[in-house]
């Protein structure tokens, strides 16, 4: 089963590595997969920044998938270039299962966006599962004085070009999200491009921009501390983790819709007894209960697929985006 079953409207920073071994999780009845083959860690790299959703996510589930795997697990984001820079490494890697990546929408948006690209997004890459799918919400600085969609629009039709929205990247599935709000609307604002979403969200919060679109997880802190106001969740339905937060589409834009999903990828030809092996340690990391609790915290959806259902959803992913691209006219070089 997919998970996502509606169609949605979508330099390298510093390394941050966080590493958890099978201990931390202590006397929590987690199952461990196989015995480790050597005790090198296993790495999963993330071609966001800290901070962004997908991170939010991984590192969560981070003991958890140390304990299944019996061995050492290192977080490592490698942001830049809309990911492409962190699954360039992923792709270049032996295929020995000690390396992996966490990707999201970006993996398959990338090849429409960009004219050139150091890899295959298909060929070059092992799915092993797309894990879930996760919120993502429409933001202003508080200073903006609109609180809800109808009030947002009205602004932004008084004022053309006059406010700012912020994404993660141009051609990121954020872009995309805004740019689609804004033929939705019929409104117009200016886009700003940032490497990563942590940076975006920094600068949301200090008010250099005025508007963005941001996975749930990654910014509900600010949300109830008021820091940032959400004007409406992208998605179908509200989520159980904010559910006083109104729907984009119940505002009055019904056919505005937008989720993202998060998926474990290897290299190409990774051997099926690896592939196996993280496919796994990944559904039962997921389904800790420690890791179920944080998950519905933040809102996120898990339904991890098989390798094979994870190979075609992004094959109809990457076709389905690339419609999207051309219609928003992004491509870079």
């Amino acid at each position: 089963m997919n998970p996502i079953s509606r169609p949605s409207r979508l330099q390298p920073s510093r390394r941050q590595v966080l590493c958890f071994g099978a201990a931390t999780l202590g006397a929590a009845a987690l199952p461990r997969i196989a015995k480790a083959q050597n005790d090198k860690p296993i790495r999963i790299v993330l071609p966001i920044s800290a901070g962004s959703g997908v991170d939010t996510i991984a590192r969560a589930a981070a003991p958890a998938l140390g304990k299944a795997f019996g061995q050492p697990v290192v977080i490592e984001n490698l942001p830049g270039a809309g990911g492409i820079t962190g699954a360039a490494v992923v792709a270049k890697a032996a295929p020995d299962g000690l390396t992996l990546g966490m990707v999201s929408n970006n993996h398959v948006i990338n090849p429409a966006v960009y004219r050139k690209m150091p890899f295959d997004a298909i060929a070059d890459f092992t799915p092993i599962s797309i894990v879930g799918a996760t919120p993502l919400v429409l933001l202003v600085n508080p200073k903006v004085p609109a609180k809800n969609v109808k009030e947002l629009v009205a602004l932004l039709r008084a004022k053309p070009d006059g406010y700012n929205y912020a994404s993660s990247g141009n051609g990121t599935i954020i872009h995309l999200a805004g740019e689609m709000f804004m033929e939705e609307a019929g409104v117009k604002a200016r886009h700003i491009p940032y490497k990563g979403t942590g940076p975006m969200v920094t600068d949301l919060l200090g008010g250099q921009v005025e508007i963005g679109v941001v996975a749930l997880p990654a910014v509900q802190q600010h949300i109830k501390s008021g820091a940032l106001r959400a004007i409406g969740l992208c998605g179908p339905a509200r989520s159980p983790a904010a559910p006083d937060i109104p729907t984009i589409a119940e505002q009055g834009l019904p056919n505005y819709s937008v989720e993202g999903w998060f998926a474990v990828v290897g290299p190409a030809r990774l051997p099926a007894a690896e592939v196996k092996r993280a496919h796994d340690a990944i559904v039962a990391a997921f389904a800790a209960p420690d890791v179920v609790e944080a998950m519905a915290r933040q809102g996120n959806i898990i339904q991890p697929t098989t390798p094979d259902q994870a190979a075609k959803y992004f094959r109809s992913e990457a076709a389905r985006y690339a419609a999207l691209v051309k219609k928003a006219n992004v491509v870079l070089e």
